[in-house]
């Protein structure tokens, strides 16, 4: 008797741009990456013209159960020497053959009450097993919520 071969799934976060929104929804004004710098250094320097927080974040997975199969986002923000963490989870479907990209964003009350992102963390899960992660470099070097 033979018996079926089961692969254990396997998954990477590839890449993570943490990016403000404007009050329209955008990123940048034009599809340059000058410009998205520019844009981006631009809601820095004025906070009254942002609207929300995203991570653009791109990923890959493979030999999964799609139905269990989730980004969890960890973010710490601070205020007045406080520091917050808020986590998002969000289902994952496959886009493209090789990697797909998803966004998470932090919008309305829970935007302006985060602060500002000093660290974030994001991994894949397939049920209660982790994929793969990928963290800023501070994210080790930031205390938790107390």
């Amino acid at each position: 008797m033979v018996a079926p071969v089961v692969r254990a799934g396997e998954g990477a976060v590839l890449k993570v741009l943490p990016q403000f929104l404007d009050k329209k929804g955008e990123h940048a004004l034009s599809p340059s990456l000058y410009e998205r710098d520019a844009y981006q250094h631009y809601l820095l320097v004025h906070p009254a013209q942002r609207a929300a927080l995203r991570l653009a974040v791109e990923w890959k997975a493979r030999n999964v159960d799609w139905s269990q199969v989730k980004l969890r986002a960890e973010m710490r923000g601070l205020t007045n020497n406080v520091t917050r963490t808020i986590t998002i989870d969000k289902p994952l479907q496959k886009h493209g053959r090789f990697a797909s990209w998803t966004e998470v964003r932090l919008e309305g009350d829970d935007f302006w009450n985060f602060g500002q992102l000093i660290a974030w963390r994001v991994s894949i899960w397939e049920g209660e097993h982790q994929l793969g992660q990928l963290q800023s470099f501070l994210w080790s070097g930031v205390p938790p919520d107390p």
